[in-house]
């Protein structure tokens, strides 16, 4: 009985990671699309290049989230 009481905060738990996850993972991909950006107006391969590193990140830790979300 103590299990079945357990399980719905596990599966809580893991939707709040995921919605956190995703929030921060669009946080991430914005904030490289900037550093892009400003890699394209001053000439800098390294904003590019952090810039594009950052917007996959981002996407990716989007993407756990929502398995999260889902499993959870």
């Amino acid at each position: 009985a103590q299990h079945q009481q357990e399980q719905p905060m596990r599966n809580d738990d893991m939707r709040d990671r995921g919605v956190a996850n995703e929030i921060e993972g669009k946080a991430k991909e914005l904030g490289g699309k900037l550093r892009d950006a400003l890699g394209d107006l001053t000439g800098s391969p390294r904003h590019d290049v952090e810039g594009k590193a950052d917007q996959l990140e981002g996407k990716v830790q989007q993407q756990v989230g929502k398995t999260q979300r889902t499993l959870g």
